[in-house]
Parts: structure tokens; C-alpha cells; sequence
């Protein structure tokens, strides 16, 4: 009986570390385990600096486009947008390639 009740706490040791490990491999690799976290973090990261770019250059049209309006005309803008668009030149300058 001795040996029968060491087999059977044996087995329910082991079934428990086999339960335990289980739940740990889950936690570290699962769908929501630190892994996957971390790689969602990574990516959040590199999003929003994706995003703080887009803002950046976003404003930065809205300005141009606020010099470029009736309300609001900046001469120099728009000769240099003439200038790099169109290709003009003035007549007393000289064009380097």
C-alpha cells in the first residue's frame, strides 16, 4: 500500500509540473504571453514615430498651402514653387546643370 500511495504521489507531481510548464510556456509564448507584448510594444514604437512624421510633414503642407492661399500670398514661396515645378527662369539668370 506504502508503494501504491508513492506511485500515485509521484504521478500527481508530475501531472502538476506538466500542468505548471504548461502554463508558463503559455504565458511566455502565447497569443498574449511577454513575447507577443513585447512585438506589440515594438511595433506601437514604431508606429507613433511613423506617425510624429506624417504629423510633422501634415503641418507642414497646411503651412505652405496657408502661404500659397488668396487670403495670404508669401510672393517668394511661390517663386520658388514657379521656379521648381514649372521650370521658369529669369532672363538675367544663369542655368548650371
Amino acid at each position: 500500500m506504502s508503494r501504491k500511495r508513492s506511485l500515485t504521489g509521484l504521478g500527481l507531481t508530475v501531472m502538476l509540473l506538466c500542468i505548471a510548464a504548461s502554463f508558463t510556456f503559455t504565458a511566455v509564448q502565447g497569443n498574449h504571453g511577454l513575447f507577443r507584448r513585447i512585438q506589440v510594444q515594438a511595433e506601437v514604437d514604431r508606429l507613433s514615430l511613423e506617425l510624429a512624421a506624417i504629423e510633422t510633414q501634415t503641418t507642414r503642407m497646411e503651412i505652405m498651402t496657408r502661404r500659397l492661399s488668396d487670403a495670404y500670398l508669401d510672393l517668394d514661396l511661390l517663386d520658388e514653387q514657379a521656379r521648381s515645378v514649372l521650370g521658369y527662369v529669369r532672363a538675367d539668370e544663369i542655368v548650371l546643370p
